[in-house]
């Protein structure tokens, strides 16, 4: 058996199987190997019912005094039961489970575990596991690994299925010399597949990890460098002499550049009427006024006889954009077709809007993904502008320059990103950051509170929403949990209806929804026909809301500061003062400490910074990576370290024996 082999050649793997697989991303054997916990479970020494902790997983032990209660009238179909011990009582809760009754029958003893929350009638442990004291006392001291599912497929089963894997596949050679890892302190490949999937000891764990980190790091900034020094510099076919409708914007625009924008559109200008094409990223803050540099751009392209496109990464953001856009022009007297392109539209329209683009008739072009599907063709496209939490990938530049002359590029970034490791994560692109807010702009008033301070927010969020304005409320997911993402938010949703009964219009929102569901419910709250928003992180590239003015998260210690802050620039959109609300659900020190962050400070830059202090080898555990460029294991923030000497490795082995060995071992499979 070999890494490339598909996941069917295991004992155990049918048809059937292999399709549940698929859904996970997992086809090959690297695939499994590949495929990491998402969390660990350290399995603790029960504690007595007076001792658990708010919004931590703990054990407990006890007997069932009385029969378990099912609600009737729950879609949820919810059973408790209280455990007392002395003075102290636990409730336990489970959702859609109304079999369990019958297990827990009066007298019988468990170990139960689970997220301890606190509810308005007291602490509740939410959804959990039930077991016997034998069962227990095998697990007890251990790290489980949780892993991201899908329906009919659980953690047990392809922990099975990994050691199978590993097991098949032998020990395989280290592609990197025994000399480098241990320059850096690396564990050696095998050891940290080993370990990355069955830890036995923390330690053991963040050691595995920071190897993977660093293969996952080498192998992408190989690529980037690969490709830096294999592209050739392509020619500019392009002409943009005349400014006129260009100063004809600026002219309208009711505020002036600041000198931030106005030093970052020199460097777009200078770009796009050299010698080269243009490939830059430009970084700023929500609110630091990318989009009317990039307005700019595309009416200099535009008045110059070509066409222009703007891709976004939601359809809603893309209409508003169209919108938005549109209307800037016709107010400053500019006047060129302009359409929209996205998924949603009926097959007619697709056909009489791709056909526009073909003859030339449309020369602004919006719209998300769709801009690069293989039926989408340009009669002139010379400017390509991303508007992208993420990265855009090089696989999609070279479509859009399939498709004619070799088109400008410019990506627009709002994840402040520190300039060192920007220069190693965008290394194949120029970088312009926009440093500098309006002076109009009212900053976002912070605070970070506790639980106990849960009524006095929903009092505030009340006297918001009489007043007109809106209210984000962002969820975590329950790592622990096995159930739906969704389910945490649904519940959550519930609770405040039944605070606010009807006065407030609550919706929710999570990533398991269909993309056009998410889509009716976002464009419902832009309207202002929902009132609070409960969301994931899904909200995080969501759209312009400018009368949204409150954000609560829960759990706030939970998530990196890089990530709170994106959540964070959702609100402060509009001319009302806005506000954000941390809530801890552990506050102890170090939580509040790192979370004071934001209470300071609204400057992305400085928040990037501080959260690459602050973080620790170990902090994995728990808090939430912040998604940038998708990497397996990797996060920049947090493995800023590895990222350095992943940099410097990819330097130290260029064009040896160690580089060739580790492209025929791994083929490079890396994001871009």
């Amino acid at each position: 058996m070999n890494r490339e082999d598909t996941v069917g050649k295991l004992k155990g793997v049918g048809e059937k199987t292999e399709k549940l697989y698929a859904k996970l991303g997992i086809y090959t054997i690297s695939d499994l190997l590949e495929f990491y916990p998402r969390a660990y479970d350290m399995v603790e020494e029960p504690v007595a019912v007076n001792n658990v902790v708010e919004e931590t997983i703990c054990a407990v032990a006890g007997v069932i005094t009385r029969k378990p209660i099912v609600s009737p009238n729950s879609k949820l179909q919810i059973l408790s039961v209280t455990l007392h011990e002395n003075e102290a009582s636990l409730k336990l809760v489970w959702f859609r489970m109304p079999f369990l009754r019958n297990k827990l029958t009066v007298g019988s003893r468990y170990i139960y575990r689970g997220r301890v929350v606190r509810k308005r009638d007291g602490l509740v442990m939410e959804q959990p596991k039930i077991y016997t004291f034998a069962e227990y006392e095998k697990l007890q001291g251990t790290l489980q690994p949780v892993y991201p599912l899908t329906k009919g497929v659980t953690s047990q089963n392809l922990a099975k299925m990994i050691r199978q894997a590993t097991d098949a596949l032998g020990t395989q050679k280290d592609w990197l010399p025994l000399e480098i890892r241990e320059k850096y302190s690396l564990a050696e490949y095998n050891y940290a597949v080993e370990c990355i999937h069955f830890p036995n000891y923390k330690e053991d764990l963040i050691y595995a990890r920071k190897r993977l980190v660093f293969d996952e790091f080498f192998s992408f900034l190989l690529k980037i460098r690969s490709m830096k020094e294999n592209e050739e510099v392509k020619s500019n076919h392009f002409s943009f002499d005349s400014s006129t409708e260009t100063e004809k914007l600026l002219s309208s625009l009711p505020y002036s550049l600041t000198n931030a924008q106005q030093r970052v559109y020199n460097e777009i200008i200078s770009d796009i009427t050299g010698n080269g094409v243009m490939n830059r990223l430009v970084q700023g803050d929500v609110g630091s006024g990318k989009t009317i540099l990039a307005l700019l751009a595309l009416v200099r392209v535009l008045e110059n006889g070509y066409q222009g496109a703007l891709m976004a990464p939601t359809e809603v953001l893309a209409k508003q954009h169209y919108e938005s856009i549109t209307n800037m022009l016709e107010k400053a007297g500019i006047y060129y077709r302009c359409c929209l392109l996205v998924g949603s539209l009926t097959a007619k329209e697709k056909r009489m809007v791709q056909q526009s683009i073909a003859d030339g008739e449309a020369r602004l072009i919006i719209g998300t993904h769709a801009l690069i599907q293989k039926n989408v063709n340009y009669e002139s496209l010379a400017l390509v502008i991303t508007d992208e939490q993420h990265r855009f990938g090089v696989r999609q530049r070279e479509v859009f320059f399939e498709k004619g002359e070799v088109p400008h590029v410019l990506v627009m970034s709002a994840t402040p990103i520190p300039r060192t490791l920007a220069l190693m994560v965008y290394g194949d692109m120029d970088l312009s950051i926009v440093d500098e807010l309006p002076a109009d702009r009212l900053p976002i008033k912070n605070c970070v509170v506790n639980t106990g301070y849960r009524k006095t927010a929903y009092n505030f969020m009340l006297k918001q929403i009489n007043e007109g304005r809106q209210v984000y409320i962002i969820c975590p997911m329950v790592e622990d949990s096995e159930y739906l993402e969704g389910e945490n938010v649904i519940d959550y949703a519930e609770s405040l209806r039944n605070y606010f009964h009807s006065e407030v219009n609550i919706a929710y929102l999570h990533g398991k929804m269909k993309q056009l569901q998410k889509d009716e419910i976002m464009e419902a709250y832009l309207r202002n026909e929902i009132q609070i928003l409960v969301s994931t992180t899904v909200i995080e590239v969501g759209i312009n809301v400018p009368n949204a003015t409150v954000m609560l998260i829960e759990n706030s210690e939970r998530f990196g500061l890089a990530q709170l802050h994106q959540l964070r620039g959702r609100v402060g959109r509009g001319r009302y003062q806005s506000y954000c609300i941390f809530m801890v659900g552990n506050d102890n020190g170090s939580n509040i400490e790192r979370l004071e962050v934001l209470n300071k400070s609204n400057d992305g830059f400085f928040v990037a910074s501080e959260d690459l202090k602050l973080r620790g080898p170990g902090d994995f555990f728990g808090i939430r990576q912040s998604g940038i460029l998708d990497f397996k294991l990797g996060d920049i923030f947090q493995d800023s370290d590895v990222l350095t000497i992943a940099s410097e490795t990819v330097e130290m082995v260029k064009n040896t024996q160690i580089e060739t060995d580790f492209n025929n071992k791994f083929n490079s499979s890396v994001i871009l």
